[in-house]
């Protein structure tokens, strides 16, 4: 008997869909390019139950007529490819006509759809991949999908599907992304009989954002304006032809979009939205020149918001290199990836404000700043040499880096630039302390502060040392121990406040509410519902001014979203505790009286964990006693 068996089309269709269909958030983005492809100003999107239950995404476009409405449901059926040659330069969002036959192959399919000159619509329904009916429908024209109990029929996918709210989490973001994209696109969607976003037309990217994302992340963002660069000749590999071929004329590519301003920091790169001709991508190679380009200006750990709109000609790109096409490749990657790293590190320079009497870092650290260069991509040049995944950082350093800003010394009695503190450290025999360096609970149990180094770092002393400790690392380290200790054995008290705070949230965010909101209010918050994304904040945990309240929520809702996953209740309690500890402590450049900072060193030596704050970072340093001496030449 043969071992190699041709599969059967039920099988195959099954395989398709695992590649193409993950979840109903997959669904969503096939069906809502499908859409978009055929000109529709409105799109809804409903969904039940994370979309496992029902996803339904209605449209006026085009509509399909009885003979492509059939065609469309079977595999590599598309309107949107002809020949080879089509595939060089795909201009339609859609093209691989695997999605409709893909999705009706593992749920219970409806389609209905109606083109605007017909007198009647089709509909037709397919349940499991099995054509059950096909017949005529009153509609109006455009189309509506309707898919239901989605992986029904195939229980190991279904398995593996997260909660209800996490599921719509992910929807609830792929509509995000295609509501910046089009602006000019009514965008609809609802969860049960809640309705999630409800975004008209706009004409304005900048309209779109507040009607998406709130007039908080408006006030954060920087215009990149519109920059516009030729690509550079390109002489196609024709080696198998006698005649040398000519240099095809170079297109152009244009950016355009917004950055956050470098305070702003968010804990996840969900908030990096980059479109190539309004298609959504996620590119490791754009992701890394946007890094770079805030390289010197934002912790290891945090993200920009960024929404970058990439517009350049369709044979430049190639999308059809993943089957949920949300990877692409360039021709000319290394130019890209220059283009997009200084058209972004312009706008931030350009962009960077004074620094905040709060937190009180002197401008002289940003007098010698060179001014933001005009972009000129020059030579092309490797991967490896420009910084890319796999190389060295690009080449050039920030306009305004840090790096370069020379350290000077103070005269007596003025205070140390923060900055210019770190170049001090780093050359000073240090060391971070670890739990497995020493015994540091024991060790710190007895340090005597010695003063503040610019109200910012106490210096302490004892037998082992001289020693550094980050004020408000160290607090937030008291208080997270604290607040989860209180949180594990009752329900935490908030504090009321004056008047209540009204919190804007996103899309993702209201559905990230739906699951964690017992917990917030078991941790001292009382929010009342006021709109559909609109939230009152009546009351917060102990220590938090009412200026921080909405930033504290936003940063919970993008920790929590952040997973992916559905958390433990310990794990949620523990990223709860970190971001309100976080609000509560400390600050830096701040004065401490000599009892204050007793206290604070004798609080840390009682915690769990004193060597790194809940969020990672270290909070001591320790110049070990021999090093002192072996600097003195007295060993």
């Amino acid at each position: 008997m043969a071992q190699i068996q041709i599969l059967s089309d039920d099988l195959i269709n099954k395989i398709a869909a695992g590649e193409v269909i993950e979840r109903p958030a997959s669904a969503v983005k096939e069906l809502l390019e499908n859409s978009l492809d055929a000109g529709a100003k409105r799109i809804t999107v409903e969904v039940e139950a994370g979309g496992k239950r029902l996803i339904r995404v209605t449209d006026d476009g085009c509509g399909m007529s009885h003979d492509d409405a059939l065609l469309a449901v079977e595999r590599h059926a598309t309107s949107k490819l002809r020949t080879v040659e089509d595939l060089i330069a795909i201009s339609t969002l859609g093209f691989r006509g695997e999605a409709l036959p893909s999705i009706a192959s593992v749920s219970r399919f409806t389609l209905e759809t109606r083109p605007a000159e017909a007198n009647a619509g089709v509909r037709i329904e397919i349940h499991g991949g099995k054509m059950r009916n096909v017949k005529e429908a009153g509609c109006p024209p455009g189309t509506q999908i309707e898919v239901q109990r989605l992986f029904s029929n195939v229980p190991a996918r279904r398995k593996f599907l997260r909660t209800d709210t996490t599921e719509l989490g992910h929807v609830a973001s792929l509509v995000t992304h295609y509501a910046l994209a089009h602006p000019e696109i009514s965008f609809v969607l609802k969860s049960g009989n809640h309705t999630i976003l409800d975004a008209p037309p706009v004409g304005t990217l900048q309209g779109r954002i507040f009607q998406v994302l709130g007039r908080s992340a408006v006030d954060e963002l920087v215009d990149l304006g519109e920059i516009n660069t030729q690509f550079p000749a390109y002489r196609p590999d024709t080696w198998f032809q006698q005649e040398p071929a000519k240099p095809e004329s170079p297109g152009e590519i244009s950016a355009r979009g917004f950055v956050s301003r470098p305070e702003f920091q968010k804990v996840s790169a969900k908030t990096i939205y980059i479109f190539i001709n309004r298609r959504f991508v996620r590119d490791r190679i754009l992701l890394k020149a946007i890094r770079e380009a805030y390289r010197h200006v934002l912790p290891v750990r945090a993200y920009p918001t960024v929404l970058l709109f990439l517009d350049l000609p369709h044979k430049e790109v190639d999308v059809n290199v993943h089957p949920q096409k949300t990877e692409v490749r360039f021709r000319h990657q290394g130019f890209v990836y220059d283009f997009v790293h200084q058209a972004i590190r312009q706008a931030i320079s350009g962009g960077r404000p004074v620094a905040a009497a709060e937190t009180q870092v002197e401008s002289s650290v940003f007098r010698e700043r060179s001014p933001a260069p005009s972009y000129s991509p020059g030579p092309q040049r490797s991967p490896t040499e420009r910084g890319v995944p796999g190389g060295s950082r690009a080449e050039g350093a920030m306009p305004f880096s840090l790096e370069s800003s020379p350290v000077e010394y103070p005269p007596a009695g003025q205070r140390l630039p923060f900055t210019q503190l770190q170049s001090l450290t780093q050359e000073a025999p240090t060391e971070a302390v670890t739990p497995d360096a020493l015994p540091l609970r024991e060790n710190i149990a007895n340090l005597r502060p010695l003063g503040q180094l610019n109200n910012s770092f106490i210096v302490a002393v004892n037998e082992a040392g001289l020693w550094l400790v980050d004020q408000h690392v160290a607090h937030e380290r008291v208080l997270f121990e604290s607040h989860v200790q209180a949180r594990r054995t009752r329900v935490v008290e908030g504090q009321r406040l004056l008047m209540p705070v009204v919190v804007e949230l996103t899309p993702a965010q209201v559905a990230v509410w739906g699951q964690i909101r017992d917990e917030l209010d078991s941790n001292g918050f009382e929010m009342d519902e006021m709109g559909e994304r609109t939230v009152a904040v009546k009351a917060a945990p102990a220590g938090i001014k009412t200026g921080d309240v909405e930033k504290l929520l936003h940063e919970i809702f993008d920790n929590v979203e952040k997973e992916s996953r559905q958390l433990s209740l310990e794990a949620l309690q523990e990223k709860v505790a970190a971001s309100v500890a976080c609000h509560a402590a400390i600050k830096i450049n701040m004065p401490l009286t000599d009892s204050k900072m007793q206290w604070l060193l004798g609080e840390l030596a009682q915690t769990e964990n004193p060597s790194t704050c809940p969020h990672g970072r270290p909070i001591v340093l320790r110049y070990p006693l021999r090093d002192i001496l072996k600097s003195f030449k007295r060993i």
